[in-house]
């Protein structure tokens, strides 16, 4: 069994993992809860909890449903088939610790433009309204958290029994091992890179996904779209943009380079981006705005 040796005393580092571990997952909900169902006051949700206590938590998390996992399998099904089939240049990623030098298709950019496209054209075509994704978000955030838990014990159990590259190892202990992860540069088979989709594919695109349903679900809703509303969907739509345009430059990052595949990046794309990193949105929706032209 392999010596674990981390940067701050052992206490200190199972306590943060642990306290991330269990923390997150109701923290995303309890977002959720504020934004959509408590204006956006976190007194007003911290007095619920005071009134009603665990009890009252228990009953605020969504139980996730058949139509939250359709969703979510439609959209990651969608995006997988765009990362193994559209054409894009091969790139090299950096050389690994071991020796290795993973390959990728750059087809970032394409994905986006395919997603959007398709996404807004399902709505504008009435094939498929936006705004059910937003009336069953903390269901689908529910199905996420419980799924990319499954997900992460997959990613523990292939990195003990399948690793996909020599860039693989235990530190002998089984908290760090799932919170950080056993391999560098998990795939299936051997073009579908699983950082790459967690990261990019599904993460990154989920976040302009939810910036255009946010949108079109206050417009639906109030026959508009506050100008408040607009700058929030643009800042997100040029951040997210920016960072497919440079997708293979980001390959040589410390995310793709260095932190392994485990709870932390890979639990942290599926549910962290969409749920938190989306949230001024999916608190405008219901809470509109005015900021004028000037």
């Amino acid at each position: 069994m392999a010596e674990t040796k981390t940067v701050h005393s052992p206490l200190v580092t199972y306590f943060s993992m642990l306290s991330l571990l269990t923390l997150c997952p109701p923290f995303v909900i309890l977002l959720w809860y504020t934004m959509v169902h408590a204006d956006g006051s976190v007194c007003q949700t911290w007095d619920y909890l005071k009134q009603h206590g665990l009890q009252g938590f228990i009953n605020i998390w969504p139980r996730p449903t058949a139509i939250a996992w359709k969703i979510i399998a439609c959209y990651a099904a969608f995006e997988a088939a765009l990362q193994l089939l559209l054409p894009g240049k091969k790139v090299e990623g950096p050389i690994s610790p071991e020796g290795n030098r993973p390959v990728y298709k750059a087809n970032g950019v394409a994905a986006y433009v395919v997603t959007l496209v398709t996404y807004l054209s399902l709505w504008w075509f009435g094939i498929f309204n936006p705004s059910i994704v937003y009336d069953n978000l903390g269901e689908i955030f529910s199905a996420l958290i419980f799924g990319s838990l499954v997900f992460c014990v997959f990613l523990y159990i292939k990195g003990h029994l399948a690793p996909s590259s020599t860039d693989s190892g235990s530190s002998g202990n089984m908290i760090i091992d799932f919170y950080w992860g056993l391999e560098l540069y998990p795939r299936i088979g051997k073009n579908f890179d699983i950082k790459v989709f967690t990261n990019c594919r599904f993460g990154m695109m989920s976040w302009a996904v939810l910036a255009l349903t946010y949108c079109i679900k206050q417009y639906e809703q109030n026959g508009k779209v506050a100008d408040s509303m607009l700058v929030n969907t643009i800042l997100m739509l040029v951040y997210v943009t920016k960072f497919f345009w440079w997708e293979a430059g980001y390959w040589n990052t410390m995310d793709i380079a260095h932190d392994r595949a485990g709870f932390y990046i890979c639990w942290g794309c599926l549910v962290w981006v969409p749920s938190v990193y989306t949230s001024p949105g999916m608190y405008l929706v219901n809470h509109p705005v005015n900021l004028g032209l000037q």
